[in-house]
């Protein structure tokens, strides 16, 4: 897609004059140096927003940036922005049609004057590091996201996209082809005084949480391992505060204020992570959870180490403030608030103006496509599957793939489905929010058997990762050990048959083993079957008549 151009790039130009921190060292004579970092994650290029909190309005790009800003202003010392990964990808047509660049050129506009001159300024006010999700289309384009230039769609909403003004930062992401990282381990950041350092890291497994193809070049290292190594160069270099922002995390119940001492914080990867950190490590801002954090948890030698996390889409915030003795240079005290957006109360009633301005250019921009009419729904279709596994947004999406491709058997990724539909119109905006990826469709030919043992991959991680099905019906029991599951398959009215080969469908995500479904990378006779977005647009046009959500029993439990 090929939008109109604009002037908005001097806008951008005239708007980043303006500093939006302290640009240059503060001097005072107190002892402590007082530093607030402002930690957001799992954005996803989600600039408008429509989405609601505690039953209020909440998000949005420019309501984030009037709080960041306002935050910023009030705090008696000196503020560092930092992301936590997932920043793009995934995202809302008015930034996934257009390369993810106005969601880039958002962080732009919170960018001081310092990191203009320099992203790896140590007075620049904005750090991030990668998610899994800023390498959805690959390492090429993610790079391009960050030094600048037009993609092969472009230009969009300027005549050249620029560089981002601001670092991205990971410890555990190797070239393969260079044997060393594809992005700075961390950056020193200067703040009222005080050096602190910023390490970045993303959870290891992301070659099975993308398209395997884009990052074959990279090697995703051991997460813990990677930030005590660059702690133990940032201690070598004189610096005492560290800061890591890691996109991994969990989830613990939420709540209102200052951080807990006694609050448990949350279990699984990151509690793990956590426990075999550095002690020289005072905070970690994670991500990729889209949870709630706010908790101090140990490592194996009991330091403790304050860790938050942000809900995700802009809803909220992490407002981390830390006091640090200027000649021991140790952290004195520590807490957090995670502060929700709301649209409807303080700097939410006035979102940001250069913000807001961006926001409505990217939706103009797009507006003539995502706003064409395709179909009609008679109720909401959910995005989640039911106890059973079942889901009828899911049935509907592989029935669409399974018609479009000709295949006998279509199996579609739930992880893969980001959101739902509402009753009434469906819009092919809509369609595009739900199918973000700009996948495209693989048959194969799986035996009986490798059909069998897909299904049961499905209890192979945890949490369980289901699949959507079309063409085949199958019980699976609970209580059975992972591995053992399926109870039996039916193609049709006959029992799935181990030897007799079967013409499969998925997206490219799953066809080279994503998610965690290896067996896929064993399919025969592979060819290329379109778009899946093109898929369902197609399959819900010609049905014609409104759709009515439907289960139909082609995923039970006994």
């Amino acid at each position: 897609m090929r939008c109109v151009r604009s002037t908005f790039a001097s806008a951008v130009t005239l708007l980043l004059s303006i500093s939006l921190a302290r640009a240059e060292p503060r001097v005072t004579a107190s002892p402590v140096a007082h530093v607030q970092l402002l930690g957001f994650n799992d954005f996803h290029g989600n600039l408008a927003s429509s989405r609601s909190l505690h039953e209020r309005p909440v998000g949005g790009a420019a309501v984030l940036a009037s709080y960041l800003r306002d935050e910023t202003a009030r705090f008696a010392g000196e503020t560092l922005i930092i992301h936590a990964g997932d920043h793009v990808g995934a995202s809302p047509p008015s930034s996934g049609l257009l390369q993810d660049e106005p969601a880039i050129q958002f962080l732009n506009l919170l960018a001081n004057r310092a990191c203009a001159a320099s992203p790896l300024h140590p007075r620049c006010n904005l750090v991030g590091t990668p998610g899994n999700h800023e390498f959805d289309e690959g390492v090429v384009e993610l790079m391009r996201l960050l030094r600048g230039g037009n993609g092969a769609r472009g230009p969009y909403l300027e005549r050249r996209y620029p560089v981002a003004r601001f670092p991205m930062v990971s410890a555990n992401v190797i070239d393969r082809r260079q044997n060393r990282p594809l992005l700075p381990a961390y950056v020193i950041k200067e703040a009222d005084g005080v050096r602190l350092g910023v390490i970045g890291a993303v959870v290891r497994d992301v070659p099975s949480l993308v398209v395997a193809s884009g990052v074959r070049s990279l090697r995703f290292r051991d997460e813990a391992e990677s930030i005590n190594e660059a702690a133990r160069e940032l201690v070598r270099r004189g610096i005492a505060t560290i800061v890591v922002t890691m996109h991994q995390g969990g989830e613990q119940p939420p709540y209102e204020g200052p951080t807990r001492q006694d609050a448990v914080g949350p279990s699984g990867a990151i509690a793990e992570i956590v426990a075999q950190l550095d002690d020289a490590i005072d905070v970690v801002i994670s991500g990729h959870a889209h949870a709630f954090t706010n908790a101090v948890m140990p490592t194996r030698s009991g330091h403790r180490i304050l860790v938050t996390q942000a809900l995700s889409a802009g809803m909220a915030y992490a407002d981390i403030e830390l006091t640090i003795d200027r000649t021991s240079r140790d952290v004195l005290e520590k807490s957090a608030t995670i502060v929700p957006t709301y649209r409807d109360a303080g700097p939410g009633l006035t979102p940001a103006a250069d913000v807001a301005a961006l926001v409505a250019h990217a939706e103009r921009a797009v507006l003539p496509l995502t706003s064409r009419v395709v179909g009609h729904a008679s109720a909401p279709f959910a995005q989640t599957p039911g106890a059973q596994g079942e889901s009828a947004l899911g049935n509907l999406i592989a029935d669409a793939q399974r018609k479009a491709s000709g295949a006998q058997l279509a199996f579609m990724n739930q992880g893969g489905i980001r959101t739902g539909l509402d009753a009434g119109e469906i819009t092919w905006g809509e369609l595009f929010s739900l199918h973000p990826f700009g996948n495209v469709l693989v048959t194969m030919e799986l035996t009986g058997a490798q059909v069998r043992e897909l299904l049961e991959q499905q209890w192979r991680s945890t949490p369980p990762r289901p699949l959507a099905v079309s063409g085949l019906r199958y019980v699976w029991d609970p209580e059975r050990a992972p591995g053992a599951r399926i109870v039996s398959v039916e193609v049709g009215a006959v029992e799935l048959a181990a030897d007799t080969r079967y013409r499969v469908v998925a997206n490219n995500f799953l066809a080279e083993g994503g998610g965690g479904f290896a067996l896929f990378r064993e399919g025969e006779k592979r060819a290329v079957a379109g778009a899946d977005l093109d898929a369902l647009v197609a399959y819900i046009q010609a049905l014609g008549a409104p759709l009515v959500p439907t289960l139909d029993g082609r995923v039970r439990t006994p």
